[in-house]
Formats: C-alpha cells, sequence, structure tokens
C-alpha cells in the first residue's frame, strides 16, 4: 500500500487521537494564558480572522482551531508513514519542529495577512486593532515562546503514541 491508503486506512485513528491531541494543545495555551504565562490566544487569532467580537471570535476559533488540529494530523500522520510509522517521540520532534516554524515564521508574518492585526510599522488603527505578537511571538509575554513549543510538542508526543497505538 502507498501511505495515502495507508492514511485512509487510519482515518477513525487520525480523527480521534487528532482530536484529542488538539484539545490537549488547546488546553495548554489557554492555561498558559490563563495563568499569566502568555497573551496569546491562538483560538482567539483564527477567530478574529472573521470578527471582532470577541465571545464570537473565540467560539468560531475554537473551531478553526480544532478543524485545524485535524487538518495537521492527517500531515503528521503522512510524516509519520514516511519515516516507519507512529511513535511518541517521533511525533514529538514534528511537534518540535512545527512549534519553531509557528514561532519563527507563521506568528511573525500573522500581521501581514491578518485584516484585524497591525503590522509592526503602522499600529493600531480601527481597522487593526489587535496587537502584532512580534518576533517569537514575544509581544504576548515572554514564556509566549516556550508555551508555544511546549504545546506543539505535546500535540505530536500524544498523536504520535496514539497513531502508533492505533496502528499496532
Amino acid at each position: 500500500m502507498n501511505h495515502w491508503q495507508d492514511i485512509m486506512a487510519a482515518w477513525p485513528a487520525i480523527t480521534l487521537w487528532g482530536l484529542i491531541a488538539s484539545g490537549a494543545m488547546a488546553t495548554v495555551l489557554e492555561g498558559s494564558r490563563l495563568l499569566g504565562f502568555s497573551r496569546m490566544s491562538l483560538p482567539f487569532l483564527f477567530g478574529a480572522f472573521f470578527t471582532m467580537r470577541r465571545a464570537r471570535a473565540m467560539v468560531l476559533g475554537y473551531v478553526a482551531y480544532l478543524l485545524g488540529g485535524w487538518v495537521f494530523a492527517v500531515l503528521y500522520a503522512l510524516v509519520l508513514e514516511m519515516t516507519g510509522g507512529g511513535s511518541w517521540w517521533a511525533g514529538g520532534l514534528i511537534g518540535l519542529a512545527h512549534g519553531v516554524f509557528l514561532v519563527t515564521v507563521f506568528l511573525p508574518l500573522l500581521p501581514f495577512v491578518h485584516p484585524n492585526i497591525a503590522t509592526h510599522y503602522d499600529g493600531p488603527s480601527a481597522l487593526t486593532r489587535l496587537e502584532p505578537p512580534g518576533p517569537f511571538g514575544l509581544n504576548y509575554g515572554h514564556a509566549t515562546p516556550v508555551t508555544t513549543l511546549a504545546a506543539q510538542v505535546l500535540f505530536g508526543v500524544l498523536f504520535g503514541a496514539g497513531y502508533a497505538l492505533s496502528a499496532g
């Protein structure tokens, strides 16, 4: 079988473990926000693509975040299949790489594609009311890069372990 056939055969495991890993990752990220380690809420930032009504942005953002988690679960499963199968440590390494990309590339570029985030060039206005994340997300708190990396690694570890259990 090719890798896509393996992925299609593992669809129930990808769905289940993608949801579990996404929920755990969101819990760590929101917990770090509630504890004051970071001011960043990725679900809110995703929801703010669609509306600036905060309550609605949080709900829409969580839906988008969980759907995105499933998309990334499929990508993680494909990488795991291409590298010999799932394991917690392989998932953790993928999560670490994903987290490094997130804090070094995605967050600094976000103001240039998000309609409601100010850029570091222009500052907030009536239309761009959210503060930019800044380098590594540091504008949202000094622990933001660490908590973001930890949450991504947790996603990878949980998904990799679950995927390995389901495949084995």
